[in-house]
């Protein structure tokens, strides 16, 4: 309806007010509601009309849908209009109801500001606006309605500070909810005054500063819930919490306290809900809390408590949900846990604790969720555990050893997931298992399973996600896997599986992941996965497949990350789909793909040819020219040779040519290199220069018209002399110098200390550093070596190291967009994943930062100082702590601690710390005047509070927030303390993949 006619009926209204009190002797104050309510009604859209028995004709609104009225004065007193759908402003018109006691609007679509005349209203009792879209700040006038006892207006976007007037008549307000708003500031001391407040709500905002508990939220002597959660509140709680006599539920967690926890919480009788969670807590747990008979819910997990676990927590007996998970407990798992009859929920995750499950935890019958996940627990899993009802079990990460317990009826029928794995579990995956139909994610992986793929598990009818990675599994792959046709998630690399891909694995119509690498399994690419019209990734690397890839699988448009590398496949890609776009090294290590990417030669499968008889005659066999068997031949045709017999013999000649002249090449290049050793040398003894290094060798991996070994004969100090410095590191200083030509290359003059001294070994190593060939990889093109002197040689970088572009970028050099970040996210990814994947054993960067990323004139990345590593003496853990000081920030923890295997996941915390570098533009570590940022904790810290976009990089006008949030969280997965938690680098790459590509359904990888 338009203003005007607003207007009209305004005044048409004003009139027929009139005419009716005074022919009937009704109060006009009656009709002001009539009024009120068809005025808030022409404001706003109904759009399921809702609101159509309010009709402007009627003498009384008493009669009206969602509208009630005093029966004494006949006036409303109630308008409750939740969940209709309303949409548009809370204009005027409400305020004339001066009878009205609840306005209840909440569960709408309104939006704009409050209407701050709804503070005119003197009898308003109960105020609730929640979810809805209001923006704006409180109004202060609210401060005047002195005789409302609810309000709630959570769930909004209101914005601004808390305005201190709004608590100055307070006295009978009992319940204030302004939760999940955009609040700010800190909170106003006048809320003292609100002393018979039973329920206070301000979470999920941005309330700052260091709350007065003693003197601002003890004196609420009368609070029953406190909920002051995800916030940006600092500080210490101090004790008082006695004073809280009647508090039920107190929720402080996703903020900033510290220090240690109130020793007197012990002295709140009545508390049930305890969540301290999210914040920097500390100590150990208070022994008052073993008062609390009625707790039921204890959450504090993610902060810093530790200590052992007290024998009393037993006493806990109404404990139904108890998470200390993301601390610094010690120590073995109490035997009193036994004792928690009502336990449902225990999460111990990732703290210290060592030693066994203790046998008492069986007498938990009600336990439903337990999770154990990155401790030091050891010994068995006790039998009894899987007896009880479990739900979901998380034992991973752990040192437990010996079987799996085979379960028992209670657990068939409630298990939904388990997760086993990173442990030292034996034996074979119990066949009883398949009775768990509701188990919808099962882990196994990383174990040392010995058994065959039990054919049970095709009876597994919700399973969703299985993960039997790095065990010792033989044998084949069920053909009846798939038979629920529930599968998703297939991950069953570094096995011992052989045979071929059954073609059964079409039935997995819902899979969109299939990883079988690692294995024997031979045989073709069966055409059945062209059927998988879900698949998005495809992983079938170091096996022994052989033939063609089927030309179907080109039709799957939602495949988006394939890797068959290292089998024996041949013939053409299929056309179209994923197939067109693969990375080399993605295809390599095969016999013969077609693809400009190999330089391997492209096989064919296509049928032998007939052998042709050059003497047939179509009056001697009726015109069949096919050679018939020898014993048919005439013996006059045998002194011809047959076209098999020719091809065979010119192959061979070709051969023999082919060695005479690889043989001639061979000696050439031995003269050749004698030649230039000779000249170093005798260059060096005619020197009168002293130092001078004696028998050095040069070898060019690769020579070419750009790389020849007549530009190093002269002293390669003398290059070094007229090149220019470009930086220093861990392992030596690197110099820019011009070569035969004008060819511009690195030389990195590596530092002799500490370095491997015998020839034999730096030439075993550097070769095949020299193999390593990727477009992300800097390309080392050869070496010089003396025992007092080694220089490597490498491709120029011009456009510097990233470090340089993020942190000491020149005024007139313009930021890194976000599709260079991305690509530099991504290539870096793909060039640490050919380190780890193309070589055995991998080869590990141990260095990963943004100084060892540099870029060519495309800002494509280029890691460099890859497998220096190998130079050392000796791979000691405590060597690389030491050297690598000025990684600080990205050497994995694991680096520092003598119990744990370094692997490439020590690559994977570098490149995590490198991308939330790229992203943030923000050093990993900071120092500020009082505190020290590490940048991993800043952006976790951020995202918990939903604050994470704030994170990014201001330098960066424009960036897609879809791209940009799954990468921080991509970042913050690969720092995991924990190195199992990580993915691995190929996961990495294909979840970036699946990050850039614009489908609108995306795998989420965390």
């Amino acid at each position: 309806m338009k203003v005007s006619q607003i207007s009209l009926h305004l005044v048409w209204l004003s009139l027929l007010v009139f005419q009716v009190s005074s022919s009937n002797n009704i109060p006009i104050q009656l009709n002001d509601d009539i009024l009120g309510l068809i005025v808030f009604k022409s404001a706003v859209q109904d759009p399921h009309s809702s609101l159509a028995s309010w009709n402007e004709d009627d003498n009384s609104p008493c009669s009206w849908k969602y509208v009630e009225c005093d029966p004494l004065t006949g006036r409303v007193s109630q308008l409750s209009l939740d969940g209709l759908g309303l949409s548009g402003k809370i204009g005027r018109g409400l305020d004339r109801l001066n009878n009205l006691q609840v306005l209840s609007l909440s569960h709408n679509n309104l939006s704009g500001l409050i209407a701050p005349e709804l503070a005119l209203i003197p009898t308003l009792r109960r105020l609730n606006l929640s979810h809805n879209s209001l923006s704006g700040r409180i109004p202060e006038q609210f401060a005047n309605m002195t005789a409302v006892r609810f309000l709630d207006l959570s769930d909004n976007s209101l914005s601004g500070p808390l305005p201190s007037q709004l608590f100055g008549s307070c006295s009978s307000l009992r319940f204030l909810s302004l939760a999940r708003n955009q609040l700010e500031g800190p909170i106003p001391p006048t809320l003292a005054n609100c002393t018979l407040l039973g329920g206070l709500n301000l979470s999920h905002n941005h309330l700052s500063g260091d709350p007065d508990f003693r003197n601002l939220i003890w004196p609420l002597t009368r609070l029953r819930v406190l909920d002051l959660s995800r916030n940006e509140l600092s500080g210490t709680v101090p004790l008082g919490l006695a004073g809280l006599h009647n508090i039920k539920e107190l929720m402080l967690q996703g903020n900033q306290l510290s220090g240690p926890l109130p020793e007197d919480i012990g002295l709140c009788p009545h508390l049930t809900r305890l969540d301290l969670s999210g914040n920097l807590f500390n100590g150990g747990l208070p022994e008052s809390l073993q008062k609390l008979k009625s707790l039921e819910f204890v959450s504090l997990w993610d902060n810093k408590l530790g200590g052992d676990l007290p024998l009393w927590i037993g006493n806990l007996s109404s404990l139904q949900y108890l998470n200390l998970a993301n601390n610094e407990f010690t120590g073995i798992l109490p035997s009193s846990f036994g004792e928690l009859k009502s336990l449902n929920h225990l999460s111990l995750s990732f703290n210290r604790m060592t030693g066994e499950i203790p046998g008492s935890m069986v007498y938990c019958d009600r336990l439903s969720e337990i999770s154990m996940r990155g401790n030091s627990f050891n010994g068995t899993i006790p039998q009894g555990l899987f007896d009880l009802g479990l739900e979901r079990v998380d034992l991973s990460s752990n040192g437990f050893s010996g079987l799996i317990p085979p379960g028992s009826a209670k657990l068939f029928e409630s298990l939904n997931s388990m997760d086993l794995s990173n442990n030292r579990l034996t034996g074979v995956i119990p066949p009883e298992m398949a009775l768990c139909f509701k188990l919808s994610y099962l882990n196994l992986s990383w174990n040392n399973l010995t058994s065959q793929l039990p054919p049970e598990l095709g009876y597994f009818r919700n399973l969703s996600v299985l993960d039997l990675r790095d065990n010792a599994i033989y044998g084949s792959i069920p053909e009846d896997l798939c038979d629920s046709r529930s599968l998703s998630v297939l991950q069953l690399d570094d096995n011992s599986l052989t045979g071929p891909i059954p073609q059964e694995i079409g039935n997995c119509s819902a899979l969109y992941l299939l990883s079988l690498s690692h294995n024997s399994l031979s045989g073709s690419i069966p055409v059945a996965l062209s059927m998988l019209e879900k698949l998005k990734i495809l992983n079938l690397e170091f096996n022994s497949l052989s033939g063609e890839i089927p030309q179907q699988m080109g039709r799957l448009d939602n495949l988006l990350a394939v890797n068959i590398s290292y089998n024996r496949l041949i013939g053409r890609l299929p056309t179209g789909g994923v197939f067109q776009t693969l990375d080399r090294s993605a295809l390599q290590g095969n016999l013969g793909l077609c693809s400009p990417l190999l330089t391997t030669p492209c096989k064919m499968n296509v049928p032998k040819p007939l052998v042709l008889n050059p003497d047939a005659s179509n009056r001697g066999n009726g015109g069949n020219m096919v050679t018939k068997p020898e014993s048919h031949v005439n013996s006059r045709h045998r002194r011809f040779l047959s076209l098999s017999a020719i091809i065979a013999i010119s192959a061979a000649a070709l051969i023999v040519i082919g060695v005479v002249v690889v043989t001639l090449l061979n000696v050439s290049a031995r003269k050749r290199m004698a030649f230039i050793d000779n000249a170093l040398e005798s260059m060096c003894s005619s020197s009168s220069r002293s130092g001078c290094p004696p028998s050095g060798k040069l070898v060019i991996f690769n020579p070419s018209s750009e790389f020849r070994y007549e530009d190093w004969v002269v002293s390669p100090e003398l290059v070094l002399n007229k090149a220019t410095e470009i930086g220093r590191g861990v392992f030596g200083t690197v110099y820019k110098a011009s070569i035969g030509g004008g060819k511009i290359v690195a030389i990195k003059k590596l530092i002799t200390s500490n370095i491997i001294q015998y020839h034999d070994d730096f030439d075993r190593e550097i070769p095949i550093l020299g193999k390593a060939k990727h477009p992300n990889l800097l390309t080392l093109r050869g070496y010089y070596w003396t025992p007092q002197l080694q220089l490597l040689i490498s491709d120029y970088a011009p456009n510097g190291s990233l470090h340089a572009r993020l942190h000491n970028r020149s005024p007139s050099t313009p930021p890194l967009s976000w599709a260079n970040r991305f690509k530099i996210a991504l290539g870096t990814a793909k060039g640490l994943a050919h380190l780890h994947q193309s070589f055995r054993p991998p080869i590990i960067h141990y260095n990963i930062k943004p100084s060892n990323i540099l870029l060519d004139e495309n800002n494509h990345p280029k890691i460099s100082d890859f497998g220096l590593a190998r130079l050392l003496p000796k791979l000691d853990k405590h060597v690389f702590s030491s050297r690598f000081q000025t990684a600080l920030g990205y050497v994995a923890p694991e680096l520092a601690c003598q119990s744990l295997r370094i692997n490439e996941k020590c690559d994977i915390y570098g490149f995590g710390v490198m991308i939330l570098e790229l992203v943030t533009g923000r050093r990993p570590v900071e120092y500020g005047d009082d505190d020290v940022i590490v940048l991993s904790d800043h952006v976790r810290v951020q995202l918990e509070q939903g604050n994470v976009l704030d994170c990014v990089d201001p330098s960066m006008s424009e960036y897609p927030e879809e791209e940009v949030l799954p990468i921080l969280k991509l970042g913050l997965v690969c720092t995991s303390q924990i190195p199992s938690s990580r993915p691995s680098m190929p996961e990495v790459v294909q979840i970036l993949q699946v990050i850039k590509t614009p489908v609108p359904e995306r795998i989420e990888a965390f």
